[in-house]
């Protein structure tokens, strides 16, 4: 366990010095520790570091951290190894509340936008699971599955009806189509990272009941667990989560379902210590994905959206291959 921790914080270690040092202007650890010791606004370098780096990688810890605890709690909640934010809807009900408030509300207010983010999480998240199941009855894989796909494309023809009555739409589309870290700066982090700490402090306080759900309803309820509460507990955690990544990042595909096999594998199955690893699993996959993407194309930068998406597919169809052969691990 010790070499698996370890592991952890080396990997989110090394994402943390990647963000801080890769870009179109390098820099080196010796710039990095003279900022620390004394912010000179003349020193290029440095106003790259304060004001470019080091909001990016704080967007990247709290949203990355955000989907992968998020990750974890669908799984958990759906038993369907196949549930993340993404592949389900909910951070496209996020995004397009978001779209809808900066049309109509306009984009000078960040905070104003970034709540709007948790009603749109939320909408979505309680349609899916009712569409697939829950709550009234047993959410299947499938169902689920199909349900968060339609969700999904709804969302997007209403964002594409949008683009069509309003030309404006399309600038705000564009950004929110697929996820950067850019412009954290323009975001209220820290308002966003205790909210996400909220949704994480309340899936680390279900967890032991969600274990128990997973062994049935009747069970559960033997056992006096309320399987309507736990169920609403966790959506709740679920659009606290999604809702604070999308705000900072917009929608991040498949981050949610890279993240919990990973802290399943380094932390056990116990789903609590699965939780306490997901986040920095989550923040350093999502950073070396951000990264990545600033290096493949530089000066050009691929945004850590679609960085996500190609790193996602061949997970999802391992994934999917081995709930075929009846071999998930």
């Amino acid at each position: 366990m010790a070499v698996k921790l370890g592991l952890i914080l080396l990997l989110f270690l090394l994402a943390v010095a990647l963000t801080l040092g890769v870009g179109v202007q390098g820099l080196s650890w010796q710039a990095v520790r003279g900022a620390m010791g004394g912010y000179d606004p003349n020193d290029p370098l440095q106003v790259v570091l304060a004001e470019i780096r080091l909001p990016r990688l704080a967007a990247g810890l709290i949203a990355g951290g955000a989907l992968g605890v998020a990750g974890s709690v669908m799984q958990a909640l759906t038993r369907n190894p196949l549930a993340d934010p993404g592949l389900l809807g909910v951070d496209a009900g996020a995004a397009f509340a978001v779209v809808l408030g900066a049309l109509y509300l306009g984009q000078s207010d960040a905070g104003i936008l970034a709540a709007l983010a948790f009603p749109g999480a939320a909408l979505a998240a309680m349609a899916v699971f009712l569409l697939g199941g829950g709550l009234s009855g047993e959410p299947g894989p499938i169902r689920l599955t199909l349900a968060g796909l339609a969700m999904s494309a709804l969302l997007l023809s209403l964002v594409n009806g949008l683009i069509l009555l309003r030309g404006d739409a399309l600038e705000v589309f564009r950004f929110w189509i697929a996820g950067t870290l850019a412009l954290g700066l323009q975001k209220p982090l820290l308002a966003l990272a205790g909210v996400s700490l909220v949704g994480w402090w309340l899936a680390l306080w279900i967890a032991p009941l969600l274990e128990t759900l997973a062994l049935g309803r009747g069970l559960a309820r033997g056992l006096g667990t309320s399987p309507l509460k736990v169920q609403g507990a966790a959506l709740l955690a679920i659009t606290l989560l999604t809702g604070s990544a999308v705000a900072i990042a917009g929608p991040i595909a498949f981050l949610g379902l890279i993240v919990p096999p990973l802290a399943r594998r380094l932390a056990g199955r116990n789903l609590r210590h699965e939780l306490l690893a997901a986040p920095f699993i989550g923040a350093s996959v999502l950073l070396f994905a951000d990264a990545l993407g600033r290096m493949i194309l530089a000066p050009a930068e691929v945004r850590v959206g679609v960085m996500t998406a190609i790193l996602g597919g061949p997970v999802f169809v391992w994934i999917a291959r081995s709930l075929r052969l009846g071999e998930v691990r």
